[in-house]
């Protein structure tokens, strides 16, 4: 169990905290089950709290005492949520709206306890570097915080800083989940179905990627180099000479932030605004195959000229050029109200290859149905995206992580665009891409590289397989050909038995020494002998409790 997962007593500390608050928020049962309080309990830390919790928060619903729970268990938790957020093809909407609703903020720490670190990553003190920097941060999120500066020049930037110390916390925050993981699959079948195992994977690369903040600036200058042609779109520039993996150096841009469209003068087309907004990240997803994974109304800003800049890549996806093909092939047979293709597409990206093709079809003609007739400007792809995620749900079926996070993106965006003009018509602004994805997709260079692929592939599997063949015979003649089928039922009802098995040796070696100590207590040969009887008498007690321990721990 835990305790045995847990390679350092490092951890324990933090174990504690987790099941502390887990526990308040009324899962004491989880805390339980995960072995989390025996775990302390044999580092010799107990933990006295009331496994019912408060009862203030036993009457809240699941999904908001989870929130909440994850609130206070600090960033990496938060972070863990806004991850679980993406995942409609996993969690209810009730869940996916609980999520939704945390928040990257935090207080800010004094400017007197970064500057220190600060002055180690520029090398010099702040005040050496910049003619100003704001010791009042802009904002404050679980990460990093933001400041305002000027350099030399005049040039106005912005320094994100990451927090002193964050990196431990989290890396021990990612193995611990890592091993409640694994633990949760073998332990609690009830929720395999979440995949906590390949969530936590996925939430650990991009937690890293987020912490090293060069990374993030050599994203932005990626996404700024697809949209050197496109002037109306703005990203901000990196100044590489201070930027490292705990400060990001960038220019600051002024505008009107997405979250404040009231705001916006008459100057401004919404109308063109939400077509801009909306190619831009089209061209990102569909073309470049780099997308920013995050486009909420904060990292959105209007510009004078109705220009749009895009700030804080942390988060990023990733669609390769078949992904990108899939994607097409989907809205594609969305709009043409092709239910095979859709289902086709689906059970393709689902990692569970035995759903049921047949029943996931008859759900997607009868969704398909529903919008028969309807005209492609009122057909609305981010309810119909949130629709399929659904059935996929039903289904017991799951989306690879990045399209996750492309279809959360895609259905932020088309809200974005409605926010600015209600007419907004996403179908209409993503038609073009899907045709040029299509197209290059079964153009005759595209056809023939990939014919000269599977050409060479194939080559290369008869050229080695004289050498394979002759590799295998060899291995038959010494003897030393094995075939390993592994079954995991079967193990598992191994595993019972053997532990069937042992408990009744022990209950009939405790059933002998409770006899044979019977008889050595009625035989009048002095006090050896029934002293030789107690002493059964005493391990027979003992075995007595391992056997009832141990059922009453299986029957759990």
């Amino acid at each position: 169990m835990l305790w045995e997962a847990l390679g350092a007593a490092r951890d324990l500390g933090r174990v504690h905290d987790i099941a502390a608050v887990l526990i308040r928020y009324g899962f004491g049962d989880l805390v339980q089950r995960l072995g989390m309080a025996r775990a302390l309990e044999r580092a010799g830390t107990a933990l006295h709290l009331n496994l019912r919790g408060p009862e203030h928060l036993a009457r809240l619903e699941p999904p908001q005492r989870v929130r909440q729970a994850l609130e206070e268990l600090g960033p990496t938790f938060v972070k863990l949520g806004q991850i679980l957020a993406t995942r409609g093809d996993l969690f209810a909407p009730e869940w996916i709206a609980e999520f939704g609703k945390l928040q990257d903020a935090a207080p800010a720490v004094p400017f007197a306890d970064i500057r220190a670190q600060l002055a180690e990553d520029l090398g010099q003190a702040p005040e050496a570097v910049f003619a100003e920097l704001d010791t009042e941060p802009l904002a404050a999120a679980s990460l990093a915080q933001v400041h305002r500066a000027r350099l030399a020049d005049g040039t106005a930037v912005v320094l994100k800083v990451r927090r002193p110390g964050i990196r431990p916390v989290i890396e021990a925050d990612l193995r611990l989940l890592g091993r409640l993981a694994e633990i949760i699959e073998t332990e609690a079948p009830d929720l395999r179905r979440y995949r906590p195992r390949e969530v936590v994977r996925q939430f650990a690369q991009s937690l890293r990627r987020e912490l090293d903040f060069s990374a993030e600036g050599r994203n932005a200058e990626r996404i700024a180099a697809s949209f050197a042609d496109h002037p109306e779109i703005v990203v901000p520039r990196i100044h590489w000479e201070w930027t490292g993996e705990r400060l990001n150096v960038q220019d600051f841009i002024e505008g009107i932030p997405g979250r404040n469209v009231a705001a916006l003068a008459e100057g401004f087309d919404r109308k063109l605004l939400a077509r801009r907004g909306a190619a831009a990240v089209l061209k990102m997803m569909l073309e470049d195959g780099f997308f920013h994974a995050d486009p909420h109304p904060g990292n959105v800003f209007y510009l004078p000229g109705n220009r749009l800049g895009f700030i804080d890549f942390g988060m990023v996806g990733r669609l390769p050029e078949q992904r990108r093909y899939e994607v097409a092939e989907l809205m594609h047979g969305l709009v043409d109200r092709d239910a095979s293709l859709v289902a086709e597409v689906l059970l393709g990206w689902s990692s569970d290859a035995n759903g049921d093709a047949a029943a996931l079809r008859d759900e997607i003609e009868r969704f398909v149905d529903e919008y028969h007739g309807v005209p492609l400007r009122q057909l609305d792809f981010g309810t119909m995206l949130a629709d399929v995620v659904t059935i996929l749900r039903e289904h017991g079926l799951a989306l690879p992580p990045d399209l996750a996070l492309m279809v959360k993106a895609f259905i932020t965006l088309e809200g974005l665009g409605r926010q600015l003009d209600p007419d907004f018509d996403i179908a209409t602004e993503a038609a073009p891409f899907l045709r040029q994805v299509l197209f290059a997709h079964h153009a005759p260079s595209a056809i023939a590289r990939r014919g000269w692929r599977a050409l060479t592939s194939a080559v290369d599997l008869l050229a080695g397989l004289p050498q394979d063949l002759g590799r295998l015979l060899r291995s038959a003649r010494r003897g030393s050909l094995r075939v390993e089928v592994d079954i995991p039922p079967l193990k598992a009802f191994g595993d019972q038995l053997d532990r069937a098995a042992s408990r009744l040796t022990i209950g009939i070696v405790t059933a002998a020494l409770i006899i044979g100590s019977s008889i050595a207590m009625t035989v009048e040969r002095g006090d050896s002998t029934s002293l030789l009887g107690l002493l059964g008498f005493i391990g027979a007690m003992l075995g007595g409790l391992w056997v009832l321990l141990s059922v009453w721990r299986g029957g759990r």
